[in-house]
């Protein structure tokens, strides 16, 4: 049972960033979340950080989950990311450009709230839809 819990969980991340509502998508963390990330583990604050650089620059994104597999407590899925470039992101300025990327993502959920996450995002795609990098 708890598998769909954590399902929804996610699905309902997702809706609350699409939405921007980040009080209420910050509730579904944990105080001591971790992003086990490529450089180095993430907080929970350096998470709200990027996330606001994000949905300042792209202020119109929203979020898609697909592909969601529930086991034990965790989920895995991917999400598509789509938005129009509109303000400075990475020291990149804005473009007017339209950027569709994949997350990867596996999401360890503990009592409804999300405590611990593995993931692959589109870091390249994004780079190159921006200008900033050549497309191949």
């Amino acid at each position: 049972m708890y598998k769909e819990e954590n399902k929804t969980t996610v699905l309902n991340a997702y809706d609350l960033s699409t939405k921007k509502n980040t009080t209420a998508l910050y509730e579904l963390y944990d105080p001591g979340y971790i992003e086990h990330a490529r450089n180095g583990d993430i907080s929970l604050e350096q998470l709200k950080q990027t996330t606001s650089m994000f949905f300042n620059a792209f202020p119109d994104c929203t979020f898609t989950v697909e592909n969601m597999v529930a086991e034990g407590d965790k989920v895995a899925y991917q999400v598509t990311i789509r938005g129009t470039h509109q303000g400075t992101f990475m020291g990149i300025p804005p473009t007017g450009n339209k950027l569709e990327m994949r997350d990867t993502s596996i999401k360890r959920i503990i009592n409804g709230k999300f405590v611990e996450s593995w993931g692959t995002i589109d870091s390249l795609s994004m780079l190159q839809q921006l200008g900033a990098l050549p497309k191949r």
